[in-house]
């Protein structure tokens, strides 16, 4: 399988641990970076490049996923899921790792490699590789639901909504004021 990885100066040296035991486990990783130790440089360009490629790939019928981190993991995640079609999951342990692949369908992972050890993590990841999604008609209508709002912004209608309080975000005429409240 290939793995896209890419993190920031906190997670440098885990980057460095994390390719050789992805490569040693028979995995192509390609690196999104960085490069070279910079305690000034910003997770956002290295992440979203890793989540496109990812998501590039996955669309040509590459088997792919992508791991990325840095102190917390966070902002990394947050900035993988501001790429169309990727699906971001902060782990945090080997049941967060599982759920994301069965219940999300995952396609890259976050994690904050100043909370674990390496051996923590690294378990982290080698589970949510190997874990398939379960393909459950909840979590695929689910997972479509979030495609759709992420394609067009449509969202299902507002089960709580009545003539006297109607869904503000279904009508294009809505007169709601953000700031009125």
């Amino acid at each position: 399988m290939r793995i896209h990885i890419a993190t920031d100066h906190a997670g440098l040296e885990f980057s460095t641990q994390l390719q050789h035991h992805l490569a040693a486990a028979g995995h192509e990783v390609v690196d999104h970076g960085p490069l070279e130790y910079d305690p000034l440089d910003d997770y956002p360009a290295f992440c979203i490049r890793a989540a496109q490629a990812v998501v590039r790939d996955q669309a040509a019928g590459i088997e792919t996923l992508g791991v990325v981190f840095g102190g917390s993991g966070n902002g990394e995640q947050i900035a993988a899921n501001k790429v169309q079609g990727a699906r971001a999951a902060l782990v945090w342990s080997i049941a967060t790792a599982e759920l994301a692949r069965e219940h999300n369908d995952a396609n890259v992972i976050a994690i904050g490699a100043r909370q674990h050890t390496f051996d923590e993590a690294a378990s982290f990841i080698d589970r949510f590789i190997a874990t398939p999604f379960s393909g459950e008609e909840r979590h695929a209508r689910r997972i479509a639901q979030l495609a759709a709002y992420e394609q067009d912004g449509s969202l299902l209608p507002d089960p709580r909504a009545t003539a006297a309080q109607p869904d503000v975000l279904a009508a294009d005429d809505s007169s709601f004021d953000p700031e009125a409240g």
